[in-house]
């Protein structure tokens, strides 16, 4: 058997447990019927088809990353903006996001629904703030390493939106706050930069609903490994550091491991160089870990954002095993240029955009 391919397997089936579609259709049935929906995030087109096909058509405005507004129905406002740094459209879709929420009517019902994303995606600057500023921010946090509670606290700052912003223009009777969680914690003050947050005071019926979380699809990944017979040795979220500190400490772990699964969750951070190379924290936590299973047989690691994407590239991220790491691999890490090796080597995992954004799952295997 393809050990490559069962590894691929088990990661997937932890990603396919949170998609935006499944997860947000699980609740629909003990939620009223809305007025509006907003759907913002990278998930945001499947929640929102998820939303529609159960009430029906209603006034919907979806706010997502390119190329993730698909398959969706005609009378549907899709604006899709730049991730991870945003753009000109990312000021149009928070603008738009705000407008809606003021014109709903006293007695109306909002849906919205928020995901991983919408830090980027959607944005409603503080007067005398420019788009400059914004991208400016964005690049400066991307390269310092910071955790994403840290980086959306520091968004917040510029922002009429985050941090309970959106739902403080709402005047109608009832909100129904629905969130796939892409951080520690599980916090909706820290998702989307808090663009589904309450605010300080609120003046209507709040519901708010966690429906996927990188916890849910770490035991996915978990049963889809005793299915195939594996016993699971690990099921922890633990790769909030450095990701050479989490590919060192991993590293002695999965070198050891007994035959079996090990199911880790989280997001590393990556300081990056003045000119960095090409690949993101998961292509980068995938060669680190080459490195420390070079040369050993039987073991497989998947390196993945559930999204689909990591950092500006099209890969999710990598799947490598004790021959992966090889000359350039040294150079390719320390210039921030994991993704050109790994396609060297033919060990990028590409998925396309999966419907959801739960944070990163790595599924180590040894046979």
């Amino acid at each position: 058997m393809d050990r490559k391919e069962q590894a691929t397997r088990i990661w997937q089936a932890g990603v396919d447990a949170v998609g935006g579609h499944a997860a947000t259709s699980k609740v629909l049935s003990a939620i009223s019927a809305p007025d509006q929906i907003l759907a913002v995030g990278k998930p945001a087109a499947a929640m929102a088809r998820a939303a529609l096909e159960h009430f029906g058509p209603r006034p919907t405005l979806v706010v997502t990353k390119d190329d993730h507004g698909r398959d969706l129905p005609e009378h549907v406002k899709v604006i899709e903006a730049s991730h991870p740094v945003p753009d000109a459209r990312s000021l149009q879709g928070g603008q738009a996001l705000r407008e809606a929420v003021e014109a709903m009517d006293p007695d109306s019902h909002l849906l919205l629904l928020v995901s991983g994303g919408a830090s980027s995606l959607a944005e409603d600057l503080l007067p005398g703030k420019t788009l400059d500023d914004l991208e400016q921010l964005n690049k400066k946090l991307l390269s310092e390493g910071l955790d994403i509670t840290a980086m959306n606290a520091e968004r917040r700052k510029l922002s009429r939106i985050k941090g309970g912003g959106l739902l403080s223009h709402f005047n109608g009777d009832k909100a129904t706050i629905l969130a796939i969680s892409d951080v520690p914690g599980d916090d909706l003050k820290v998702v989307g930069s808090g663009i589904g947050a309450l605010p300080a005071s609120v003046s209507f019926q709040a519901n708010t609903q966690i429906v996927a979380s990188n916890a849910h699809a770490r035991e996915a990944a978990m049963e889809q490994a005793r299915d195939e017979g594996f016993t699971v040795h690990a099921n922890e979220e633990c790769l909030h550091d450095n990701f050479l500190n989490v590919a060192k400490t991993l590293g002695e772990r999965i070198r050891n491991m007994p035959t079996g699964v090990m199911v880790f969750g989280g997001e590393p951070t990556v300081v990056l160089p003045e000119n960095p190379g090409r690949g993101g924290r998961n292509q980068a936590l995938a060669l680190a870990l080459a490195q420390e299973i070079a040369g050993k047989q039987g073991i497989t690691v998947v390196v993945g954002g559930t999204d689909g994407t990591d950092g500006p590239t099209q890969a999710a991220g990598a799947v490598v095993d004790g021959t992966t790491w090889g000359d350039g691999a040294d150079l390719a890490l320390q210039n921030a240029d994991s993704g050109s090796y790994l396609e060297r080597a033919g060990a990028l995992l590409v998925t396309g955009p999966t419907g959801t954004n739960v944070m990163d799952l790595v599924v180590a295997i040894r046979a």
